[in-house]
């Protein structure tokens, strides 16, 4: 049992809630369709198609197959739901604890043909009746409060043979208290997150059953991401929201410079992993 404190996390599930809420509509507007980091290649894509490029080389390490039930942990306002429902013809379903991102995604979902449905779920407390082909987490899975209890019951929602495929947003292994002051805390109070190492996921993975096939630090390719974001926030719709919403939007906004900071300094890792479940691999749905 961890002992209690009165000091409050900096990723309560409530705050997360009332953000998204709040910034969802402006984060469309300004951001696209995903609210993930984009992953260049040449480095002169636009931000779009580099977000589709994070999805597609994710996708391509998970060996996603035509027809995949795929389950969308964290899934925003259903940006990335709909391109994998379209790409693979695939059935989807997208988790998100904030009611303004499920209704967006709902309404977004209903201007296509695709198969694809949002719901209002917590990824630490999930109930399906059906295990899924593939699960997806991309920048999630640091909002949560116990990722070790997480990946141990999320993997009962994966078929036999099923793959998990995930990013998120790390430290460096062995970072010195002070490197961790200065540059991973104001990441983890404005955008509510608690930052763990690669190697910690990789236990969790293991632990919980899973061979990771796929480990990558992509860090290289996602920086730009935060040059691109300095320029949004330079908008004055987000300045007005933040006005209208008080000092922990501040903090959120001032945060994106924490985010550049801990890019160019290393001492940020973004990183990638895929674990398959064993062919022969029980779950208890």
């Amino acid at each position: 049992m961890q002992p209690t404190s009165a000091v409050p996390r900096v990723n309560e599930k409530r705050k997360i809630i009332e953000h998204y809420d709040a910034v969802s509509p402006y984060y469309n507007a300004l951001w696209g369709e995903h609210i993930h980091h984009g992953y260049w290649i040449r480095g002169d894509e636009s931000k779009e198609t580099a977000q589709n490029q994070l999805i597609d080389h994710l996708a391509e390490l998970a060996d996603i197959k035509t027809g995949s039930r795929i389950l969308d942990i964290g899934c925003g306002f259903g940006g990335t739901s709909l391109y994998l429902a379209k790409k693979f013809a695939a059935s989807t379903t997208g988790i998100t604890i904030s009611p303004v991102q499920v209704q967006m995604a709902q309404e977004a979902a209903a201007k296509t043909n695709l198969d694809a449905a949002f719901l209002l779920m917590d990824a630490e407390d999930m109930h399906f009746a059906q295990p899924f082909d593939v699960l997806w987490s991309v920048e999630s899975i640091s909002h949560y409060h116990d990722p070790r209890k997480f990946f141990a019951s999320a993997v009962k929602f994966l078929k036999p043979g099923g793959c998990f495929a995930l990013t998120d947003w790390f430290q460096k292994e062995n970072l010195s208290p002070a490197a961790r002051k200065k540059f991973i805390a104001p990441i983890e109070k404005g955008m509510m997150v608690e930052l763990r190492c690669m190697n910690d996921y990789s236990d969790f993975l293991v632990s919980s059953g899973l061979q990771v096939v796929h480990r990558q630090d992509l860090t290289r390719n996602c920086a730009k991401s935060w040059d691109l974001g300095l320029d949004i926030i330079k908008d004055k719709k987000f300045w007005a929201l933040a006005a209208k919403l008080g000092a922990e939007f501040v903090t959120n906004l001032k945060s994106f410079y924490a985010m550049r900071a801990g890019f160019a300094s290393g001492n940020f890792v973004y990183g990638l992993f895929v674990a398959k479940m064993p062919e022969n691999g029980s779950n208890h749905v």
